[in-house]
């Protein structure tokens, strides 16, 4: 089973984790900065922070206040869309790799302004970048693997592993055990 996610997702977590601390809306919070009549972000902030209001609840308030970023208004295909814009050739290689992860088991697609991750009913286990014009990295979260052949270091806190793809082909079996591996050990 694959669902694909977007920011929306995020959204209404943000707000149930911010009903859960306080006991109150997303609304009533709103109303009472309304109120507050605040002029900038920092001053919200902290404001928040006295109320014991912080982390994504925190940042969910402030942007119901100043304005969403427009990332965080698009639909999941649109983020896709917008990563491979100038990069077409690139697109079929994400495909491949969706595909792929849709067959490993219960995934979760989670698109970003500038990757996708793949969710594991535990953890993101890998995430698809066009990383340049001519390559897409495959990150992956394989702990305690040493770059090896095609796995590469990479310099991301939680993929420290990534394999630079080319071309649709070059979602080999190899890539596809990798990926499977990435999955078993985050499932």
């Amino acid at each position: 089973m694959t669902e694909i996610r977007d920011w929306q997702g995020m959204k209404d977590m943000s707000a149930r984790l911010l009903k859960e601390r306080t006991g109150e809306t997303v609304e009533a919070w709103n109303r009472r900065i309304e109120e507050e009549g605040f002029k900038d972000k920092e001053s919200l902030r902290a404001w928040l922070a006295e109320r014991g209001v912080t982390g994504y609840a925190r940042s969910l308030l402030v942007m119901e206040r100043f304005g969403y970023p427009d990332f965080l208004l698009a639909s999941a295909d649109e983020l896709i869309e917008a990563q491979y814009a100038d990069r077409p050739r690139l697109h079929p290689i994400f495909e491949v790799l969706i595909d792929a992860a849709a067959g490993l088991g219960e995934v979760a697609i989670q698109t970003r302004k500038q990757f996708v991750s793949l969710v594991s009913p535990r953890r993101t286990f890998a995430r698809v970048q066009a990383t340049t014009k001519d390559r897409v990295d495959l990150g992956l979260r394989i702990d305690g693997q040493q770059p090896v052949g095609r796995l590469e270091p990479a310099i991301h806190d939680t993929m420290k592993l990534r394999i630079g793809l080319a071309a649709p082909e070059e979602v080999d079996d190899e890539v596809l055990g990798w990926l499977q591996r990435a999955y078993d050990e985050n499932s």
